[in-house]
Order: structure tokens, then C-alpha cells, then sequence
């Protein structure tokens, strides 16, 4: 990538603007405040943050490919980025299960002791993100997109429209069933919180 020091002020719609036009450097700053969030949708959506990594750049190389096609949400493209990252979770979904069903037949790396905490705590991370995809596989998989994308990652009702491709009230209808079903199927602790209850704006 270029220089990104005249750039990076630019909002989400001229920057994409220019990257239609080939200034690629407009693009690694959109992917710079995007890509996070985009791969915390991918993680909880997969469950897993090493296919969430490997998701993000695929999300992307499309964001590029189909750059021309972008549809903004209050002056983002987060939502329209979500919608590509929904695809490309549907479409991955069964080699990611293969990879992760290999991974697992593997022995696992020896503990070393100084590294005791660091390790405790990203088994407690990954332990919570077991519990939720456990949860998570028990809904509709239309269900599970609304549900990460109105609760875990914040879109407006509007937003969340953009990114599945349906009407606002379609969004509004699904969300409401997802969270009943959701708060009869996961735990307090996979909840975290209860994040299923909070208000949307």
C-alpha cells in the first residue's frame, strides 16, 4: 500500500470512491477500521478465531473484487462488509468443520509454565466460545446472523437489513425470535451477561 497520510480522515464513502477508481491505498484504509470488526463477526460466528483470520482476508479480496457494488449505511460499509462476511461463513462452513475436526485429532502443544496465566486465559476464551456456538448451532442459521449481528457486533435495525439482505421488519421479526430462543437454549455463563436482552438503537 501507498501513503495513507492524506487519506485516512476521508469517511468510508470517499474512500471507497477512490478505491473504485484503483487507489488501492484508500482500500488498506478501509480494511485498517474495518477488518476488526469483521473478524469478531466471523469468530462468533464460526466460533473459532483461527478461521476468523483466515475469513477476513477472503472477506476482503471480495470487498475489492466487488468494490463497485458497495452499498453504505449512514456513511459505513460495515454493513455491506458484514453481508460478504455472511456469505463467505455460509460458503466455508463445511471445510472450516473439516479443518477443525483435523486440528482436533492433533496432540496438543506442551504447557510451559511461565505462560501458565496467558494459557488459562485463552482456554477460558475458547471455552466461552464453545458454549456459544453450542448454543448457536441449535438455532436457525437465519436466527444466528441476526442474533451476531443486532446484539454482538451493535447494527441498527437498518444496518443489520443491509448485511442479510431482507426488509427491516423481516430483521426486527427474527431478532425477536431469536432471543427467546436463544435465552431457552444457552446458559447464563455462555450468555455473558445476558447480552441476548440489551436494547438495540
Amino acid at each position: 500500500m501507498g501513503d495513507t497520510t492524506g487519506v485516512t480522515g476521508l469517511g468510508d464513502g470517499e474512500l471507497w470512491a477512490r478505491a473504485v477508481r484503483g487507489e488501492a491505498e484508500c482500500f488498506g484504509v478501509l480494511f485498517d477500521r474495518h477488518c476488526e470488526a469483521v473478524r469478531a463477526y466471523c469468530a462468533r460466528r464460526t466460533g473459532s478465531v483461527d478461521a476468523a483470520d483466515d475469513l477476513v482476508s477472503i472477506v476482503f479480496l471480495e470487498a475489492w473484487r466487488c468494490r463497485a457494488g458497495v452499498e453504505l449505511v449512514d456513511g459505513t460499509a460495515l454493513p455491506w462488509l458484514y453481508g460478504i462476511a455472511r456469505r463467505t461463513v455460509q460458503h466455508r462452513w463445511r471445510s472450516a468443520l473439516r479443518h477443525r475436526r483435523a486440528l482436533s485429532r492433533l496432540p496438543p502443544p506442551p504447557v510451559t509454565p511461565d505462560h501458565a496465566d496467558e494459557v488459562a486465559a485463552r482456554l477460558d476464551d475458547e471455552r466461552r466460545l464453545t458454549q456459544l456456538t453450542r448454543a448457536f448451532a441449535r438455532l436457525p442459521a437465519a436466527d444466528r446472523d441476526v442474533l451476531i449481528l443486532c446484539v454482538w457486533q451493535g447494527l441498527s435495525y437498518a444496518a443489520a437489513a443491509v448485511a442479510l439482505g431482507v426488509p427491516v421488519g423481516t430483521v426486527r421479526s427474527r431478532l425477536s425470535r431469536a432471543r427467546a430462543r436463544l435465552e431457552s437454549l444457552a446458559t447464563p455463563d455462555a450468555l455473558i451477561g445476558s447480552a441476548s436482552r440489551q436494547e438495540l438503537p
